[in-house]
């Protein structure tokens, strides 16, 4: 049922307070983290988390991250493993979500889930998102707040702009340092990379001791973001762009003549962190086709690569 409209709170006590009462009410409230803005729900109402996939549009087989305080609140929900504490140990709080078996006690509702066995849960680092949750006292369901394939928001104006009077509140903590979801690591059997993110797959390696194992795209969809289609614009993309055409908007990277630069620089973080308020722009200026530079495959590179071609696949 959408709300008639949604409030915008302020990043102080009060407004915490009051969002965390409109959660506790069963309501959706987007909160900003480090990656994106999430849609927060109570993880453990199932009609809150109905709710997610109304506001959104979100396809019902696509599973949702549960947000968590701390560690421990993650092992009330999981089944914790010596890999998983390791690997939480090293990167969080921060922008990294684990994909472990679900607990028979652990109270989540069925839809967040999507009939999987697993459960995504993630300690986010940003300090509002923590007070957030801390103040709630308990799991958030959390899906970027956004229509569901379009592009993620990293403001609360990207968040109004797609969900306004479908939700109760936003938290606007500004704009979301990172810019990109978090990298998600299946840990219900072999350690594998089931989405690029803030943390490469060189890290986890390195943390593991051992090559991170990769999902292969024809596999069932196991993780939040595996969609083919994810992340797009209503303009058109075409990525790897030697060259601009004329009616383009051109979406640069480098030492290059372009409408915006993701990093003029050439710091794949600094572009990780533009990537989605970039292409938020750009398609606000109704051209058809939005071109894209070439960007290295490497560190920060390869998550952004694979939002791009998420969002430049056939809708």
């Amino acid at each position: 049922m959408p709300h008639t409209s949604t409030q915008r709170l302020t990043a102080d006590a009060a407004g915490i307070a009051r969002a965390a009462e409109l959660l506790r009410a069963g309501k959706l409230v987007a909160f900003p983290t480090e990656t994106v803005y999430g849609l927060g729900a109570d993880a453990r109402d199932d009609g809150a988390v109905a709710a997610i996939y109304e506001a959104k549009g979100r396809p019902s087989y696509n599973p949702l991250i549960v947000h968590v305080a701390s560690i421990e609140h993650a092992k009330e929900l999981v089944r914790w493993s010596g890999t998983a504490e390791n690997i939480a140990q090293s990167f969080w709080p921060g922008p990294l979500t684990l994909v472990l078996p679900l607990r028979e006690d652990a109270g989540i509702a069925d839809r967040v889930t999507a009939g999987l066995s697993t459960l995504a849960v993630r300690m986010p680092a940003a300090p509002l998102a923590r007070e957030l949750l801390t103040e709630f006292g308990g799991p958030l369901a959390g899906p970027s707040a956004n229509r569901s394939g379009r592009i993620s928001p990293t403001t609360a104006d990207h968040v109004l702009s797609s969900l306004d009077d479908r939700i109760a509140a936003v938290l606007d903590g500004g704009p979301c340092p990172v810019g990109l979801e978090s990298t998600i690591l299946g840990l219900a059997g072999r350690p594998t990379l089931l989405r690029p993110g803030g943390i490469s797959a060189e890290q986890l390696s390195e943390a593991l001791g051992h090559p991170v194992m990769r999902r292969q795209e024809r596999e069932a969809i196991s993780a939040p973001g595996q969609t083919a289609s994810h992340y797009a614009p209503q303009a058109q993309m075409r990525l790897n762009a030697a060259e601009w055409r004329e009616g383009e908007a051109r979406l640069g990277f480098g030492d290059i003549e372009c409408d915006l630069n993701l990093s003029a620089k050439g710091d794949l973080d600094e572009a990780a962190a533009n990537l989605f308020a970039h292409l938020h722009q750009l398609d606000a200026q109704g051209a058809e086709v939005i071109a894209v530079a070439p960007i290295p495959h490497v560190g920060a590179g390869v998550a952004i690569n694979d939002r791009l071609s998420r969002a430049a696949a056939p809708r």
